[in-house]
C-alpha cells in the first residue's frame, strides 16, 4: 500500500473513527450482526470454513463472532497499520502482497481496498483470489456509495473512488458474487442456482 503511508493510520486515525461515540464509522454491536449474516449464509451453502483470514482487521471486530461461528478454526488477522499491530499484536502486511501458506475458507476485507489507487486495488483483488478457496467477503466504498448512501460526516473522505462496475468486473475474473457482499471462489465447492448469482456467469 505504498500510496497510503501507514502513518495515516495511526491511534488518531483510528479513534475518531472507530473509538469515539460521536464520530465512528460503525461499532463493535454492528460489525457482529454483519458477522452473522455472512457466517449464517455461508453455513446454508454448507460451505465449510477451517481457516479465516481478516485482511484489514482493524481493531479486530471480526475475531469475536468467528470464533463463535467456527469454534475450531483458525482466524488470522492481518493489518497494515504499524500502529494497531504494535497493540494488538496482529501480523503485519498489505492486501495486495500478503502471502500464506495455505488459502483461506473463509476471506474478510472490509473497509480496505477504497484507499488504494487503481492498479494496487487490482493486484489486491487478484492476491484476494490467490488467498481465498472459499469465500469472499468484501466492503469497500463506490464512488456511488459516496454521492448516494454513506453518511459523509463519519467517512475518512482520503479515498480512492471508483465505480461498483470496476470492481464487478475485476472480481468476476474469480469469483461469483452471491448478494451481501459475499463473492464464492469459482472452484469452491458450492452450488449456486442462477438467481442467487447477482450478475449472470
Amino acid at each position: 500500500m505504498s500510496d497510503a503511508p501507514a502513518e495515516q493510520f495511526d491511534e488518531a486515525y483510528y479513534e475518531k473513527y472507530y473509538e469515539n461515540a460521536r464520530t465512528r464509522v460503525t461499532t463493535p454491536a454492528e460489525v457482529a450482526r454483519l458477522a452473522r449474516f455472512v457466517t449464517a449464509y455461508l453455513s446454508h451453502m454448507r460451505l465449510p470454513v477451517r481457516r479465516v483470514l481478516d485482511m484489514g482487521c482493524g481493531l479486530g471486530y471480526w475475531r469475536a463472532p468467528v470464533a463463535e461461528a467456527y469454534p475450531s478454526a483458525k482466524y488470522v488477522g492481518v493489518e497494515y497499520s504499524e500502529y494497531l499491530c504494535g497493540r494488538h499484536g496482529w501480523h503485519r502486511g498489505s492486501v495486495v502482497d500478503y502471502r500464506a501458506r495455505a488459502p483461506f475458507d473463509l476471506v474478510i476485507c472490509q473497509g480496505v481496498l477504497q484507499y488504494l489507487p487503481d492498479r494496487e486495488a487490482a493486484l489486491a483483488i487478484d492476491n484476494l483470489a490467490q488467498l481465498c478457496r472459499g469465500a469472499l467477503y468484501l466492503e469497500v466504498l463506490t464512488r456511488e456509495d459516496w454521492q448516494d448512501n454513506c453518511d459523509r460526516s463519519r467517512t475518512d473522505p482520503a479515498l480512492r473512488l471508483r465505480l461498483a462496475s470496476w470492481y464487478r468486473r475485476k472480481l468476476g475474473t474469480h469469483f461469483s458474487g452471491c448478494g451481501g457482499g459475499v463473492f464464492l471462489r469459482h472452484s469452491a465447492p458450492v452450488t449456486l442456482y442462477e438467481l442467487e448469482r447477482t450478475s449472470p456467469r
